[in-house]
């Protein structure tokens, strides 16, 4: 099991890589044999030196090749007298040419040269404080530094890189939000859910992740074949994750729904070729496959149902609906709040329909570094509204709670006036025997 672990946490030819480049942007390249890789202005590489590599490993690009850089660690400042206050934007400095630059290069003068000789040119370097030193420094190595760091292809990376790269195709799903979603979910390995992504497969790649290839996911679309979720690619997912996986459209998961008749529904006696019997038979496949994908949904008993839909979560869940189990967790995010406020007071009035919340997903990012602790100066607006109930079975025979709690109130009314008549009772005998006494 060690042996197993320790090399899905390597690169793999086939895999999609994520490439940090040091200028903070991420790059994703596919790693295939033989085949070369380019990463713009860093140059280019043979795919074959990054297979069986582990991930989160630094590369530095010498010629054609990689070399692989020893691990930094984060190194403690300093503080000196200096301030910037004296430094003086005067024309002093002499930066480094560009043809200077050009020629440093062509020699193969190494990055840590280069910027140590625009140092020593920058006259004002030494008055700068210490914290303002190593900026400059990090800026020139992210301007002529030819390294980059594999990433490994967790959620959260993959999250991050889709969220900075294209936010609008995955509906404005950070990060938290889709963590709280999969929380509130109850995702778990053996469940059985429904999913409703159009957030590019970032929902189903998360519900995936969790279940660990035990279980049932069962996606609706609105294409007529298997969505291709671009999300999945960077998550290098092994094939038994994906085989718990299936996709119907919304025409297909009606109950009425007629399929066209297809040219497959042929007789044996009227095929006349091979290549007309191999497509018969796939299209028997696919027609079979469709069926059986169909009765799982119609058993129902669904554990779960996450929406992430740019339709309207209103008509989702009408039409999902028959189909949640007892006790189902209903999950939908979107952009805007007020179509989940909304649903929210539909659920509300609805028997079916247990405590539906509604949140608003919010994140603060901070910088961690020795002596410069701080909030980002910039953050991502919002990460959405997420709207969380628990679907009930509803009993029209049940005592409503309201009704049921009137009753309790009324008789201990009763019960207390009943206690009150009886020692008086008992007071007017203990009188009379008095009396008689």
């Amino acid at each position: 099991m060690a042996e197993e672990a320790s090399t899905q946490n390597k690169i793999r030819s086939g895999d999609t890589v994520l490439l940090r480049i040091p200028n903070g942007d991420t790059r994703s390249v596919k790693v295939e044999k033989d085949l070369i890789v380019s990463i713009g202005r860093l140059g280019s590489f043979s795919s074959n030196e990054l297979i069986d590599h582990h991930y989160g490993l630094t590369f530095e690009i010498v010629g054609k090749n990689l070399v692989v850089l020893p691990p930094q660690n984060i190194q403690e400042l300093e503080e000196t007298d200096a301030t910037n206050e004296h430094i003086v934007g005067d024309g002093s400095v002499k930066p480094v040419t560009p043809e200077e630059m050009a020629a440093m290069k062509e020699a193969g003068v190494h990055v840590s040269d280069i910027i140590k000789k625009q140092i020593d040119q920058h006259t004002n370097f030494e008055l700068k404080t210490e914290y303002s030193k190593d900026k400059y420094k990090k800026k020139k190595e992210a301007k002529y530094a030819k390294v980059f760091t594999t990433i490994p292809p967790t959620l959260f990376n993959v999250c991050e890189y889709w969220y900075n790269k294209d936010q609008g195709r995955i509906r404005d799903l950070r990060i938290d939000a889709l963590s709280q979603m999969l929380n509130l979910a109850n995702i778990r390995p053996g469940g059985r859910y429904l999913v409703v992504d159009d957030a590019s497969g970032l929902v189903v790649s998360g519900v995936l992740h969790r279940m660990g290839g035990q279980g049932r996911v069962l996606t609706i679309c609105d294409v007529e074949t298997p969505p291709a979720y671009p999300v999945m690619t960077q998550m290098n997912f092994p094939p038994e994750f994906k085989s718990i996986m299936a996709s119907l459209n919304w025409a297909t998961c009606q109950e009425d729904y007629t399929p066209i008749i297809s040219t497959w529904d042929v007789e044996e006696d009227q095929i006349r070729s091979d290549k007309q019997r191999i497509r018969v038979n796939k299209r028997r496949a696919a027609s079979d496959f469709l069926q059986s994908t169909r009765e799982d949904l119609f058993a129902g008993e669904f554990e779960a149902l996450v929406v992430a839909s740019e339709y309207d979560p209103q008509s989702i869940l009408k039409r999902l609906n028959k189909y949640l189990g007892g006790s189902c967790n209903i999950v939908i995010h979107s952009p805007y709040a007020q179509i989940l406020s909304d649903l929210q007071v539909v659920m509300r009035a609805s028997a079916e329909y247990l405590s539906p919340a509604l949140s608003e997903v919010w994140l603060r990012r901070y910088q961690i570094l020795p002596g410069r602790t701080h909030p980002m100066m910039n953050m991502s607006g919002a990460g959405g509204f997420i709207l969380h109930a628990t679907k009930v079975y509803d009993d029209p025979s049940a005592v409503p709670v309201e009704a049921h709690r009137r009753l309790q109130a009324k008789l201990a009314t009763e019960t207390q006036k009943s206690s009150d008549i009886v020692p008086s009772q008992q007071e007017e005998g203990d009188v009379a025997m008095t009396d008689a006494t």
